[in-house]
Formats: structure tokens, sequence, C-alpha cells
């Protein structure tokens, strides 16, 4: 779970607020601008049949009402991110990222 929190501290600041959920349920009620984030998928290498390495990849959410939002560009600055889609939606903009954490 440390990896985990770690990774929360670094879109809080990247952010600039603690508006950064992890798989909220739907009950929340969302503060924007905000940083939704949750677990995929875990990305093992092997060798000779033993997993030496381990990776675990995340879904990361940028939503802003801001169409030309910095905050987008402050999460691809983190190391392992890629881009994956961006949409509008109900005025909101929704910028979508993978990381390896």
């Amino acid at each position: 779970m440390g990896q985990r929190l770690d990774l929360h501290y670094i879109l809080e600041d990247k952010l600039g607020s603690t508006n950064v959920y992890f798989q909220p349920p739907e009950s929340v009620k969302l503060q924007y601008p905000c940083i939704i984030y949750e677990r995929i998928i875990d990305n093992v290498e092997y060798a000779d049949n033993y997993p030496y390495k381990k990776r675990r990849l995340y879904s990361i959410k940028v939503i802003d009402r801001n169409p030309d939002s910095i905050i987008p560009d402050k999460v691809g600055e983190i190391p392992y991110s890629s881009t994956d889609t961006s949409y509008t939606k109900n005025n909101l903009n929704h910028y979508i990222f993978n990381i390896y954490y």
C-alpha cells in the first residue's frame, strides 16, 4: 500500500490540492479540478520462471472545467506515464493517463 500512497501524494502535488480520489464510490461528491485514479493490472516480468520485476498500472483521470488546464501537462511529467485519451462530458474536460508505478 505504501507505493500507492506515494503515487497519491505525487498526484496531490501535481494537482496543487487534496482533490485526489482513489476509486471513489458514486456517493462521493467530487470537487473540481480533481484527479481520480484506479489500479488496473500488475505487470510482472519473469526470469527462469521466477518473477523478478513487478510494476502496477494505474489509470489516472484529470478532470477540470478549464480546457486550457496545465494539470494534464504536470501529470504527463510523471515517469512512466503515457497519455491515453481525452474527452469532454457535461462541460468537464477529462484527460486520461496510464502510469506504471
